[in-house]
């Protein structure tokens, strides 16, 4: 049976909220994904602890935080990616993410090797 585009986004979602939990030991308030053309959009809410947004009002102790978040993700990159293959059937070609440290916003964004989103 074929599913629909809104069921692909939310199993992301819930993959994703779940690997934050089971790997970084906390998840997002929220998760929306969404899917365009041949890349998965992942908005992730409240990622940053209160301590992180006290130590984000320098310069430096926001590249720090910066550094460390993207670095806890990049070493989770293979489960991520997993999730992908798992939820869609669809390779990821590249992986890109960053956050923001006014917002506690992270935005991840898979690119795959085919439009999936024609297949939908």
């Amino acid at each position: 049976m074929k599913q629909s585009k809104g069921f692909y986004e939310s199993e992301i979602s819930k993959g994703i909220t779940q690997w934050e939990k089971d790997y970084l030991g906390r998840g997002s308030i929220s998760v929306k994904t969404d899917i365009l053309r041949d890349m998965i959009i992942v908005n992730l809410q409240g990622v940053l602890t209160r301590a992180e947004y006290t130590v984000c009002e320098t310069k430096d102790g926001m590249l720090t935080i910066k550094k460390t978040r993207s670095e806890l993700v990049e070493s989770g990159i293979k489960e991520l990616k997993d999730i992908i293959m798992d939820v869609t059937g669809e390779e990821v070609k590249s992986f890109h993410s960053d956050i923001s440290s006014r917002t506690g916003e992270r935005l991840m964004v898979f690119k795959l090797f085919n439009d999936f989103e024609k297949k939908l």
